[in-house]
């Protein structure tokens, strides 16, 4: 039985593109309209100096989220990469068992994962504020880390710590001196995995924060149920123009570390 080779199709992959940046490029360049509607009346930075000199309860809000999302981000990481080589490399009791309650986040309703949390804050008398927060980001994170790392780990070359012991290296040189750089690609993307998804999450904060305590997309959402203002136009440019600063940033870096 003969297995047809798939064919590239540049009709789909164009409706693909347009499906996709259509959105992008129509905020791109409304965040530049004069006029708070959607007909175009002009060329304006109107929004972007509202941005810049008169939201300074959404840049608080965007601040908290950064500050968030680096913290539950590096904690989920460092975990997330410790546990990913514990359970790949070493045999235990309860080690299936382990791995199915690792993984079970990535597969639950976030809206389960944001009550389950809110009752357990509750149970335990702990005040909603940022700090709840930043558990609940760093616990839905450290699956997503685990995941991404042991994918790194399933390509690993054994003979480089056998080679390592050989040469008199202890368990903990081995970590730190073989393991960790060789899969550093791979916490690397854990990481900014992790910040990508602290930044965004809506639902599960939602659940966990006081009063005080707003996020970027909680304080979005507040101003969305007055009507969408094009300032959140603007915030959105800036921030896409950020992340890809960032992922070309990353990437070099990556590349620098891999050939050095």
């Amino acid at each position: 039985m003969s297995v047809k080779k798939a064919t590239f199709s540049p009709a789909m992959f164009t409706v693909t593109l347009v499906f996709f940046y259509l959105p992008l490029i129509i905020l791109i360049l409304f965040s530049f309209n004069s006029s708070k509607t959607m007909n175009w009346s002009g060329f304006s930075l109107h929004w972007y100096k509202e941005l810049f000199f008169n939201s300074r309860a959404l840049w608080q809000s965007f601040g908290n989220s950064a500050v968030i999302a680096l913290t539950s981000a590096t904690i989920a990481t460092t975990i997330g990469t410790l546990g990913a080589i514990g359970i790949y490399w070493y045999n235990f009791k309860f080690k299936k068992v382990l791995q199915v309650a690792t993984f079970m986040p990535l597969v639950l309703p976030e809206i389960i994962i944001g009550v389950s949390l809110l009752i357990f804050f509750a149970g335990i008398k702990l005040k909603l504020s940022l700090f709840t927060i930043l558990l609940a980001h760093t616990t839905f994170n450290i699956p997503f880390v685990l995941l991404i790392v042991m994918a790194r780990l399933e390509e690993f070359d054994f003979s480089i710590i056998e080679a390592a012991y050989d040469l008199g290296a202890t368990e903990i040189d081995t970590l730190l001196k073989v393991i960790i750089p060789v899969t550093f690609p791979g916490i690397a993307s854990g990481f900014l995995m992790a910040v990508t998804l602290s930044l965004e999450d809506f639902v599960i904060t939602f659940f966990v924060a006081g009063p005080g305590s707003s996020t970027l997309p909680l304080h979005v959402y507040s101003m969305i149920r007055f009507g969408v203002s094009p300032v959140i136009n603007s915030l959105s440019v800036v921030i896409i123009a950020g992340t890809i600063l960032v992922a070309f940033s990353t990437r070099n870096i990556l590349k620098y570390l891999v050939h050095k």
